[in-house]
C-alpha cells in the first residue's frame, strides 16, 4: 500500500478547496444575477449602468455580427436585382399591353368619328341611305373599285349612288346578294356631270385612274372657272342628285392657241381612307331611270 506523502495530500485538499471555492462563486454569481434582475424589473436604479454598458459593448456586438450582415447585404443585392429584372420584365409587358390597347381605342375613335360624320351628312340629305362597310379593294392598280358588305338583300341596286362623310364616291356596278362593287369617281371609266357652285357652269369630270385626281372635260378657254370653285353633282342624266359635292378644282391651264383649257380637281371623299360609305336611295322613278339608264350605256357614269 502506497503511503503519500505531505506534499501530495496538501496537493489533494488544494484541489477539492479550489472546486469548493468556484461552485460557491458560480452560486454567489447566480445569485447576484437573480438580484440585479430583480432589482432592474423593479426598479431604475441600474438604468445607468445598463446605458453605459451598452456603450461599452456596442462595437463588440457590431463586429461581431458584421460577418452575418454581409452576407445578408450581398443576398439582398442579388435579390434585389432579381426582383428589378422581374418588375421590368413585367413593367415591359404591361406597356406593350397598354399600346396595343390604345392603338385600338385610337381606331374605335376613329370609326366612330367617321361614323359620326356619315351620320351627319346622312341627316343633310333629303334621301334615305344606307351605311355600308368596305370589305375589300380591287388589287388592280388600272381598276378603281371597291366591295362593300351590302347587296340586293339590303335593296341596293346597279347604278346606285354612293357617298361619304365629305362627297361622291362613286356608284354600284355589280351587285351580288351579299355584297356590291362600287366604280369610284377617280377610274377612267367613270364620269359624272358636274356644276360650278360660285356661277352654275356645267361640266363633265371624268377619272384620271389616279385616287386623288379628276379631269373636267372640254372646259372652254374662255370659260368662267379658277382655282378653289366647288364642284356639285348637277343631276343631269338622272344618275346622280344634284347637289352632292364632287371635288374642288386645284389646277386650271388656259393653254394658248388652244380651245379647252387643262382643268383638274380633287375630290372631295377620301377614296383612299373611307372606311364606310352611304348607299342612296331616291325615288322610285329616277332609280328606274338610272337602272334603264345603266343597262343601256355603255358607258359608265352620267
Amino acid at each position: 500500500m502506497r503511503n503519500f506523502s505531505c506534499l501530495e495530500v496538501n496537493r489533494i485538499k488544494a484541489l477539492f478547496l479550489e472546486e469548493t471555492t468556484l461552485d460557491y462563486q458560480l452560486l454567489g454569481l447566480g445569485l447576484l444575477s437573480l438580484v440585479f434582475v430583480f432589482v432592474d424589473h423593479t426598479t431604475n436604479w441600474l438604468d445607468g449602468s445598463r446605458s453605459a454598458l451598452t456603450i461599452v459593448t456596442t462595437p463588440i456586438v457590431v463586429t461581431a455580427d458584421l460577418p452575418n450582415r454581409s452576407a445578408r447585404g450581398i443576398e439582398d443585392i442579388f435579390s434585389s436585382r432579381e426582383d428589378l429584372r422581374g418588375r421590368i420584365t413585367g413593367l415591359e409587358s404591361e406597356l406593350i399591353f397598354l399600346k396595343v390597347k390604345t392603338e385600338k381605342m385610337a381606331a374605335l375613335t376613329s370609326e366612330n368619328n367617321r361614323l359620326r360624320g356619315l351620320l351627319g351628312s346622312a341627316a343633310k340629305l333629303q334621301d334615305n341611305v344606307l351605311v355600308a362597310e368596305l370589305i375589300g379593294v380591287n388589287p388592280d392598280p388600272e381598276e378603281q373599285e371597291v366591295v362593300i358588305d351590302k347587296g340586293a338583300e339590303d335593296a341596293v341596286f346597279v347604278g346606285q349612288p354612293v357617298l361619304d362623310s365629305r362627297g361622291l364616291v362613286g356608284q354600284v356596278v355589280e351587285v351580288t346578294p351579299f355584297s356590291s362593287r362600287i366604280l369610284l369617281i377617280s377610274d377612267e371609266r367613270h364620269s359624272v356631270p358636274v356644276q360650278v357652285l360660285r356661277n352654275n357652269l356645267r361640266l363633265i369630270a371624268q377619272g384620271t385612274g389616279i385616287g386623288q385626281r379628276l379631269e373636267l372635260l372640254h372646259v372652254s378657254s374662255t370659260a368662267d372657272i379658277k382655282v378653289g370653285d366647288q364642284l356639285l353633282s348637277s343631276g343631269l342624266g338622272n344618275r346622280f342628285p344634284v347637289g352632292y359635292p364632287v371635288g374642288v378644282v386645284d389646277r386650271v391651264d388656259f393653254k394658248p392657241g388652244k380651245p379647252f383649257a387643262e382643268v383638274l380637281a380633287k375630290p372631295n371623299a377620301q377614296l383612299d381612307r373611307s372606311s364606310h360609305v352611304l348607299l342612296v336611295f331616291t325615288e322610285s322613278r329616277v332609280l328606274e331611270k338610272a337602272n334603264t339608264g345603266f343597262e343601256k350605256s355603255g358607258k359608265r357614269g352620267g
